[in-house]
């Protein structure tokens, strides 16, 4: 185990004593959720991340899909939170608790005290593992309060879900727990897939910039490459550089457009055209006018999927079942044990495959 799994287990056992200090488990409730009577929604979901708070965009949703006229605020840690939830139309209130809660315990504090003042008629703690989620929940005093139940889980709800075996993608479970609440069959229709809703004005915008861009590669499918990840999940330079020439000898019409991590700096050497942006909105809008994006398992490779460019994935610890893109052309490769150009031909087939969805597509 490394140190990061170790801290957060500890964090886990830490956050779960608390909970139930405050309330005792329950089972699942005999009664469906009820599809009248509830107008404010609280997700409790205190996530940093980019790519994490993006898998809760499924839920956002299909809570507009359930209940058209309510409306929804969610808690979250992410400094881009507002750029990311802002733009649906059923969102509300963005509750920012501090990076790091424990320090700043007034400002918490404070928090929790203007949610219970809302007076939420339903809370929702989306996550099968995190016991902050429980904690926040307990914290908000909804009317009415859904979670997951089972190992590791206390605290309590009045609407119980157990975990599913069948389904366990990070941006299904929440949709899977909404239904399986409403007595739906969760799997009956298909998932939402993560958005950020995106204005005209910046579409346009981004169409601009990424025809400047790439007008220095000339005609063809532009394809974004995202090569930056954290800590383990980082291939080194060699590895991409291989890839690409494998990758555009199979694709030889494919222009690629580097996009630069926050640090600045080029991740491919300065090999190619590239785009840089500071502004998550900015940057989701260059990629929407790309023609696909392949991008290590990184928050903006959820980005990327979000626009709803085709999007590959690109792993090598984490579990694609899990967390990689799909839907919509989307997809993942997992190059542990790979060679670099045995990537890049499973690269070339995912983009011929998604060509020929896109194609298969009528414009409308």
């Amino acid at each position: 185990m490394n140190r990061f799994d170790a801290i957060q287990r500890l964090r886990r056992r830490v956050s779960a004593r608390l909970v139930g200090s405050v309330l005792h488990d329950v089972g699942d409730s005999t009664q469906p959720l009820p599809r009248r009577g509830i107008h404010r929604i609280l997700i409790c979901r205190s996530i940093r991340t980019l790519g994490n708070s993006l898998t809760l965009t499924p839920l956002v949703d299909e809570l507009a899909r359930v209940y058209p006229g309510a409306e929804v605020d969610i808690v979250s840690r992410s400094k881009v939170a507002r750029e990311l939830f802002g733009g649906f139309a059923n969102m509300r209130d963005l509750w920012i608790l501090p990076q790091h809660m424990p320090g700043h315990a007034i400002a918490t504090a404070t928090a929790f005290r203007r949610m219970r003042r809302k007076g939420y008629d339903l809370a929702i703690d989306p996550d099968p593992r995190s016991q902050s989620g429980r904690l926040m929940l307990a914290m908000a005093h909804a009317r009415l309060a859904l979670g997951y139940v089972g190992a590791g889980k206390q605290g309590a709800v009045t609407h119980g879900v157990a975990v599913p075996v069948e389904v366990r993608h990070k941006a299904m479970l929440p949709v899977y727990l909404l239904r399986k609440a409403l007595g739906e069959d969760p799997t009956g229709a298909a998932f939402p897939l993560p958005s950020l809703p995106l204005t005209a004005t910046e579409l346009e915008t981004g169409w601009h910039t990424a025809a400047r861009v790439a007008a220095r590669v000339g005609a063809g499918p532009r394809i974004a490459v995202f090569a930056n990840a954290t800590g383990d999940k980082l291939l080194p330079l060699a590895w991409w550089q291989e890839f690409l020439s494998t990758f555009t000898a199979l694709v030889p019409d494919a222009r690629i457009v580097e996009l630069v991590p926050a640090s600045g700096r080029s991740m491919l050497a300065d090999a190619y055209p590239a785009y840089f942006t500071s502004d998550v909105r900015h940057l989701a809008a260059f990629i929407a006018n790309m023609d696909a994006c392949i991008a290590s398992d990184s928050g903006v490779m959820h980005l990327a999927w979000a626009s709803g460019t085709p999007t590959l994935g690109v792993f090598s610890v984490t579990d694609p079942a899990q967390w990689g893109p799909y839907g919509g052309g989307s997809g993942s490769i997992h190059v542990a044990g790979r060679s670099a150009p045995d990537a890049a031909g499973m690269g070339a087939t995912w983009w011929q495959q998604a060509l020929a969805l896109r194609q298969a597509v009528p414009v409308m």
